[in-house]
């Protein structure tokens, strides 16, 4: 989802005083690359399976060999999966929205207006898979660290033109209309 935008390509700005509606940019998960080892015990597992099935020594038995795979596919495919699946974070027009934990128990936001000093941080593997972690710090409290996220250089951007927009909207609507002036 975009905000609209003027055939110059720049958000449209509301009137001052109007509020803004607020709009999901970005919806992100880390990279999915870490589940790269849970595909290859899959895969593994798979296979072991079937080359093992009937083909075992005389005190094992099929269902053994069956719940062995099931536990490991559950402990090893299926529950980093999950992990994975439970933290999410969301961008918007107005503020950084991080949940965790399972449905979304855990909520944590940082709002644009106050502004943050944001931190990229790639290593070497990151900066080939085009991932890294930003960390969005306000001074006030903890940072939230937004944990091998994708295309990173460009959510920082995105991270960097919102805080000003949205600090040059809350400076425009204080000077407009919480001056303490008053016209005669």
């Amino acid at each position: 989802m975009s905000q609209p935008s003027t055939p110059l390509g720049r958000p449209r700005m509301p009137a001052p005083g109007a509020a803004a509606p607020e709009l999901r940019i970005a919806r992100l998960r880390s990279h999915a690359r870490r589940l790269g080892w849970s595909a290859l015990v899959l895969i593994g597992v798979a296979g072991a399976t079937a080359y093992f099935y009937d083909n075992l020594p005389a005190p094992y038995e099929n269902w053994m060999l069956l719940t062995a795979a099931g536990v490991l596919v559950l402990l090893l495919v299926v529950l980093p999966f999950l992990v994975w699946l439970s933290r999410t974070w969301t961008i918007t027009t107005r503020r950084v929205i991080e949940r965790s934990g399972p449905f979304g128990a855990n909520r944590r936001e940082i709002s644009h207006v106050r502004g943050y000093a944001i931190q990229l941080r790639r290593g070497i593997l990151q900066r080939m898979w085009g991932a890294g972690t930003l960390t969005l710090s306000n001074g006030v409290e903890p940072a939230l660290r937004l944990k091998n996220i994708p295309n990173a250089v460009l959510v920082h951007e995105t991270l960097v033109d919102q805080v000003e927009v949205n600090q040059i909207l809350a400076h425009r609507d204080s000077q407009t209309f919480g001056s303490g002036s008053v016209g005669l």
